[in-house]
């Protein structure tokens, strides 16, 4: 795996609108991946923050690549529970998406994902994911 396969697979698999987000692979290892999501005014909300709409996406898709880490492949799976918490607002700054598998079964698959700011390091979301893998 490497991160232009990452990247690739981003443009293979994911729907033009995820695409838009313009999520890049910055970092993996065998249980995790790193996606940076680019600040944008398409994705910032009243007060140029980005939108929790934005950062559920970013989560969801990370993880998914995460998944194709683990596993050195696309696997087709679908979410089946996300829960998030919102810590702090993030603006003026790229999205930092690292999400990790915690445990990949035969049938599904659970992670932790943590949104932080590029710039600052600080966390501004946190989410628990269960994947069924189809």
């Amino acid at each position: 795996m490497t991160l232009d396969q990452l990247d690739a697979t981003l443009a293979e698999y994911f729907a033009p609108w995820v695409q838009a987000l313009g999520l890049r692979a910055e970092a993996f290892d065998a249980d995790s991946v790193t996606l940076r999501m680019p600040s944008s005014d398409q994705l910032a909300r009243h007060g140029g923050m980005l939108s929790g709409q934005a950062m559920m996406a970013a989560a969801d898709t990370a993880m998914v690549l995460a998944l194709v880490a683990h596993f050195g492949r696309f696997r087709p799976c679908t979410t089946v529970q996300m829960n998030s918490s919102f810590l702090r607002p993030l603006s003026a700054q790229d999205a930092l998406v690292q999400a990790t598998v915690v445990r990949a079964g035969k049938t599904l698959a659970f992670g932790e994902i943590d949104i932080r700011g590029a710039v600052d390091g600080k966390s501004a979301c946190r989410a628990s994911t269960t994947y069924a893998l189809l």
